[in-house]
């Protein structure tokens, strides 16, 4: 089976880089590209067609439940994780309302859970 391919959507280069490095030394995954902002990220889809995004939800620009919303508009759409510092309860409206698959605490983000996250939600 063909590994996972993974784009990183994070405006902070050092969890853009953690994340990235997760991916990378998670058997089965492969990072094949990066965005920092909501616009790059879906020139980042078109250009890589990954299988998977792991996509922050405070972005500059348009945000990442904004992107999330046009990129599950594409054909085939990737699944999406939407990432953020914040708990799911604090963030008000249900973010997932915007196609989001799964939310991620990126304090629990470790191979563990990327592989657990891809299991759930590409079933």
């Amino acid at each position: 089976m063909a590994d996972v391919r993974v784009v990183v959507v994070d405006d902070q280069e050092p969890f853009r880089r953690a994340a990235g490095a997760v991916v990378d030394a998670s058997q089965g995954f492969e990072l094949v590209g990066y965005a920092s902002d909501g616009e790059q990220s879906l020139t980042s889809v078109l250009r890589h067609r990954p299988d998977l995004v792991l996509m922050d939800v405070n972005l500059p620009g348009i945000d990442g439940l904004e992107a999330t919303r046009r990129i599950k508009q594409l054909e085939p759409s990737p699944v999406v994780v939407l990432l953020s510092t914040y708990e799911l309860t604090e963030l008000g409206a249900d973010p997932l309302e915007c196609g989001a698959h799964a939310y991620l605490a990126k304090a629990d983000f470790d191979s563990a859970r990327l592989r657990q996250v891809w299991r759930e939600s590409a079933g």
